[in-house]
């Protein structure tokens, strides 16, 4: 599933792509003769390091031919480039940061990647760990086949409303800006204690709500609102990788045409982020936001749902997802590796 390569310049581009305002990042490349073998992305996250007081740097866009002599090459590459900045720890895959796409496929290659997420071959793991990465975290992604509104739920909702005085919304795109407003307020609060969580900047999110403007369907974005201040949001994305692939990567000259044949095929949505403000968390927002989420995937036709990514110690999200019969179906690997010098290398 190749990602739109329009998108892959801007991400690597320093003028375009607002990460770079709080990151330094180095590009390598690995030949053999004139053939590209590899490549991968050394980044200091100024933001990561001032947030977590850590000296931590990251490697990203890490793709590589099976030929361990190439994968040690870059992975050389990128550390050096970090230990020379002072930084102690390599963590990765992060391609730029945890707010993108983030982490190592190492376990459920039977089925394509769905929307945002990364994808890679069984063996890129055996290139990782024999280089003496080891697991620093475990992201997780859940598969709900056959989605309902579970009938406990429903009856919940006018006790709910009632009780809490929670009402739930969709997008409302005559006040996109103002919404967006509101969904980087949720997400820089809601998930400020998680594990790598960094605050999204406003160019940041700004940037990605460009993005995401014209294939975002507003009844799959929910407010929860009590007493009319907001208390959480939801965001699910219909899978466009169904539409993607057959562009190969390109949008034009008739990539937009085939994304428009294809997303009639859509059957699944993947939600990326459920969160309440840390006071309105046992009020039920979650629970009629995720309601009102699957009435409306139902109501265009879809029937499967991934959640992710989602730590693997977050059971406060884990044990409600297994309550409504998602199974983990998807492991992706974050690996810490020391910049000091490697014995022997």
């Amino acid at each position: 599933m190749p990602p739109l390569r329009r998108d892959i310049h801007e991400l690597i581009d320093p003028n375009r792509h607002p990460f770079h305002e709080h990151a330094t990042v180095e590009l390598f490349v690995a030949r053999k003769g004139e053939k590209v073998v590899g490549r991968i992305a050394a980044i200091q996250n100024d933001l990561h390091i001032e947030r977590f007081s850590e000296p931590v740097g990251f490697f990203g866009l890490f793709e590589c031919e099976r030929d361990p002599e190439i994968s040690i090459a870059l992975f050389e590459a990128a550390r050096q480039w970090l230990f020379a900045r002072g930084l102690e720890t390599m963590r990765g895959p992060a391609s730029f940061s945890l707010n993108e796409e983030a982490g190592l496929l190492v376990d459920g290659f039977d089925g394509p990647p769905v929307v945002m997420m990364t994808y890679n071959p069984p063996w890129y793991a055996d290139l990782v760990e024999s280089y003496g990465f080891t697991k620093a975290k475990d992201l997780l992604a859940y598969l709900l086949i056959d989605v309902k509104q579970p009938e406990r739920m429903v009856r919940m909702v006018p006790k709910l409303r009632e009780r809490y005085r929670v009402t739930v919304r969709s997008l409302d795109k005559k006040r996109f800006w103002d919404d967006v407003a509101l969904v980087r307020r949720v997400y820089n609060e809601a998930w400020q204690d998680n594990w790598g969580h960094l605050p999204m900047s406003e160019a940041e999110l700004t940037y990605m709500a460009k993005q995401l403007k014209p294939v975002v369907d507003p009844g799959l974005v929910v407010f929860g609102e009590i007493d009319g201040e907001i208390a959480g949001f939801g965001l699910a994305l219909p899978d466009l990788n169904v539409a993607l692939k057959p562009m190969n990567g390109n949008l034009f000259p008739f990539g937009w045409l085939k994304a428009l044949w294809y997303s009639r095929k859509i059957k699944t949505a993947r939600v990326l982020t459920l969160g309440v403000l840390e006071k309105h968390r046992r009020s039920g927002v979650a629970e009629l936001m995720e309601l009102e989420m699957i009435r409306h995937a139902l109501g265009r036709g879809i029937d499967r749902a991934e959640f992710s990514w989602i730590l693997e110690d977050n059971f406060k999200m884990r044990v409600p997802l297994e309550k409504m019969g998602a199974k983990v179906y998807r492991t992706y690997r974050m690996y810490d590796v020391p910049t000091a010098a490697r014995s022997g290398a």
